[in-house]
């Protein structure tokens, strides 16, 4: 992965060293660092549309992994899957395996509610609770599980600044979280997806409506939280994938044919010198 500021190691910096985890703060939260999730042959359908076909795909742990390709072709599809999302849909069904470390995550008696406190979801759209505050906003993912934390005020602190936003709200913390600018609204809502101390980070086009500014400063928060947090992303943006990943997976649907993997690996192999003449293709700007 390329990060940002090659002087500076996320991992080896003393503030951040410093700072409590966030499973020192939670009870109940899931077991601490980032976790490897795995899908096997996995099938999609809505009704009787089969939208993904036999997709097979390790996302590392500590590691961020890219799912790009045109629209239509499943990556957001395969996204719902991993944190059972997919399940809500009507008609929606499926088949394969995903597994987070040892646990299938659809093993009958898995309950959904607990596969979501080990991976979080970040949406192309940021959805703040707009009247909540913005600490209030931090807090609900916790409120909601169900956990509890001995510091509510250091876990706010810890998961505004892993997200990039602590230095521009520390003094409003009671303000509206609706108040935020865009850019804003979509670090609360990943510092709320990390205040529950996931193992990964799903992130569906986290800066698709967003400015270069607030761009660049998700793909810093990316960065900094990628050494302690698995992170998958979808993104349409060839640049953003170089930028941010370490791994990626080009998806693709032929007309009238479902979503595959065409090919898969180190993103600058990927890129340079894929095996694939459609992969090429595709990262160069010829279609898409």
């Amino acid at each position: 992965m390329t990060v940002l500021d090659p002087t500076r190691d996320p991992a080896r910096d003393p503030a951040v060293e410093a700072r409590p985890s966030t499973s020192s703060l939670l009870r109940g939260g899931p077991p601490p660092g980032a976790g490897t999730l795995a899908a096997t042959d996995v099938c999609a359908w809505f009704g009787d549309h089969l939208v993904l076909d036999r997709v097979n795909l390790e996302m590392a742990a500590a590691q961020v992994t890219a799912l790009i390709g045109p629209s239509g072709c499943g990556k957001s599809t395969f996204l719902r899957l991993l944190n059972r999302m997919h399940e809500l849909v009507p008609g929606a069904t499926l088949a394969g395996e995903v597994h987070l470390d040892e646990a299938e995550i659809y093993a009958p008696g898995t309950r959904a509610q607990e596969v979501r406190k080990r991976i979080g979801m970040v949406f192309q759209k940021p959805n703040p609770f707009p009247a909540l505050t913005i600490r209030d906003n931090v807090l609900a993912g916790v409120k909601l599980a169900r956990l509890r934390t001995s510091d509510p005020d250091a876990l706010v602190e810890l998961s505004l600044t892993r997200a990039g936003l602590w230095r521009e709200v520390k003094d409003r913390l009671d303000d509206a979280g609706g108040a935020l600018s865009g850019g804003q609204q979509q670090r609360l809502c990943i510092a709320r997806s990390l205040a529950v101390g996931p193992n990964v980070l799903l992130m569906d086009e986290p800066c698709s409506a967003l400015d270069p500014t607030s761009t660049r400063r998700i793909e810093e928060t990316i960065a900094e939280i990628g050494h302690e947090v698995t992170v998958v992303i979808v993104t349409h943006n060839m640049q953003q994938a170089q930028r941010v990943s370490d791994h990626c997976a080009f998806f693709l649907a032929a007309e009238n044919e479902p979503g595959r993997i065409v090919e898969q690996g180190p993103t600058d192999q990927m890129f340079h010198s894929p095996a694939d003449s459609r992969t090429l293709d595709y990262v160069s700007g010829r279609f898409g």
